[in-house]
């Protein structure tokens, strides 16, 4: 869990030589890093008209934090501690770094113009001895968590949906596939840069080849990503929606993809297998744009598009005469 402090960025290890312990002590200054002020001019202010705090989860063996985004009182005359809002369940990017406080340019302004109460999983970091499975454990702990809490936190459960960026996609893509499995009703699920597929054919996607030295992501820490993920004895394609055997009946989706992303083939992709098994899919693609782009609005102009494009789609599918999916 981090706050807005001031901090210094590591320099770049080399992913494929680190150890595990080198591994922790860079995710911990890169996270101070992404939590200082310094960095806001790249991740972008809240919204003002949010409020922000850290709140812990009790779930079955561990209390997890979550970072919450609520509209603040008397905003277009809704109260941050009214009943009844809307409730959105992000999972921030990184895998085996990160923290919800990189997403607080969208997240805040998701809150303050839905409005809705936004939930941010600070889920556990992939490492030597966290496989992917943890966290998309506690994306779907704090998902089932909230709902069934629904008067505590002040949300209405029939208008819930999931956004996810890059690892944080596919947590949520695999919870919104469990929801339909114990009939979670999802309005809608939000895919920004989905990395899907951890299989061995993860690294084989055109889209790979083709931005292999992308700067925001480059084929070695998808490999470390990779290896971390699905550790010797793991059924990767159990961790991967792209090749889950039924999409049927899913919620609604927004698929957003940058182009100049090495996992751009993955959102592809997995529009194309939800449209084909009957899912509404809208697949935006911002030519351009690099991974990771919407948590850097102010380096990468096309986040500004974006986020009102799932403004836009949130606002239609969470409203209170939509109609939930089944």
């Amino acid at each position: 869990m981090s706050e807005v402090t001031a901090a210094k960025r590591p320099p770049e290890p080399d992913w494929l030589a680190m150890t595990a312990e080198e591994l922790v002590a860079y995710r911990e200054a890169e996270n101070r890093f992404r939590a200082s002020s310094a960095v806001r001019a790249v991740t972008g202010d809240p919204d003002p008209g949010a409020a922000i705090g850290w709140q812990e989860v009790a779930l079955p063996g561990r209390e997890l934090p979550v970072r919450v985004y609520r509209p603040c009182p008397g905003r277009d005359g809704r109260g941050a501690d009214r009943a009844g809002l809307p409730l959105v369940l992000h999972v921030h990017g990184g895998g085996f770094v990160g923290t919800a406080v990189q997403s607080d340019w969208v997240n805040s302004h998701l809150a303050a113009q839905l409005p809705a109460v936004v939930v941010s999983v600070e889920h556990r970091l992939l490492d030597a001895r966290t496989p992917l499975s943890a966290a998309v454990d506690d994306g779907w702990d704090v998902l089932q968590h909230v709902v069934r809490h629904a008067a505590q936190w002040g949300i209405d459960p029939t208008r819930t949906a999931v956004f996810g960026e890059s690892c944080g996609a596919l947590i949520n893509a695999l919870a919104a596939i469990r929801a339909r499995d114990v009939s979670l009703r999802l309005r809608a699920q939000v895919l920004v840069n989905p990395a899907v597929d951890v299989t061995g054919t993860m690294l084989e996607h055109a889209s790979v080849t083709q931005h292999a030295h992308s700067p925001t992501l480059a084929v070695p820490v998808l490999q470390l990503f990779q290896r971390l993920a699905v550790p010797p004895g793991t059924d990767p394609r159990a961790l991967s929606p792209l090749y889950a055997d039924n999409l049927n009946g899913l919620a609604p989706a927004l698929v957003v993809v940058p182009t100049h992303d090495p996992v751009a083939d993955h959102g592809r992709r997995y529009a194309e297998r939800l449209r084909a098994a009957g899912t509404p899919a809208r697949l935006t693609e911002y030519p351009g744009a690099g991974h990771a782009f919407l948590s850097m609005p102010g380096v990468a102009q096309q986040a500004e598009a974006a986020r009102a494009e799932i403004l836009d789609f949130l606002r239609g599918s969470l409203a209170a005469s939509a109609q939930a999916s089944g």
